[in-house]
């Protein structure tokens, strides 16, 4: 068994790994939802299909607020020195409408976006022997506020700003 003596017990959730049915993928889903909705600090997944599923929904998450402002702030740049390019920047910036878009509409209201993966290296020393299990997975609450308040607006100002450069382009 593992020791997580780093991470503080009290604000802590584990998910263990206890496969006593058929269910068990169902039991371990529903603990973590519930764990997700008590907001602990800390989430410890073992079982690693359910560790893989959630840390892909983070990462897909991640990566359309990422893309919604990357391709914002780039379609505002190639709009600004080149607006006779709107076959650049209007592409870009419908990317940062979608992205916004589908991460409002699916990530949002999810608790599991209020999570990152923790990536604490002095959790390298819980790392156990070959033949045993692989490491769990320790996902770290955080506030999801500032990410959403930077793409949404990123996204409206540029959306905005393409939609001027391309009116004015297409006078």
């Amino acid at each position: 068994m593992l020791s997580y003596e780093i991470i503080n017990q009290e604000d802590t959730a584990i998910i263990r790994e206890v496969c006593e049915n058929d269910n068990s993928q169902e039991i371990f889903e529903q603990e973590l939802d519930n764990a997700l909705e008590a907001g602990y600090k800390y989430i410890i997944i073992e079982p690693t299909q359910l560790a893989d599923e959630t840390v892909r929904w983070i990462s897909v998450g991640n990566f359309l607020s990422q893309t919604a402002i990357s391709s914002g702030v780039l379609s505002v740049g190639i709009a600004y020195f080149w607006q006779s390019k709107p076959f650049i920047y209007c592409p870009l910036v419908l990317t940062s409408f979608v992205c916004t878009g589908l991460y409002m509409v699916s990530w949002q209201f999810d608790p599991c976006c209020k999570y990152q993966v923790h990536k604490d290296p002095r959790l390298k020393s819980l790392q156990k022997e070959d033949n045993t299990p692989p490491l769990p997975v320790v996902i770290e609450r955080g506030s999801d506020t500032n990410r959403k308040i930077i793409h949404t607006t990123i996204t409206a100002v540029s959306t905005a700003y393409c939609i001027w450069k391309f009116y004015e382009f297409c006078k």
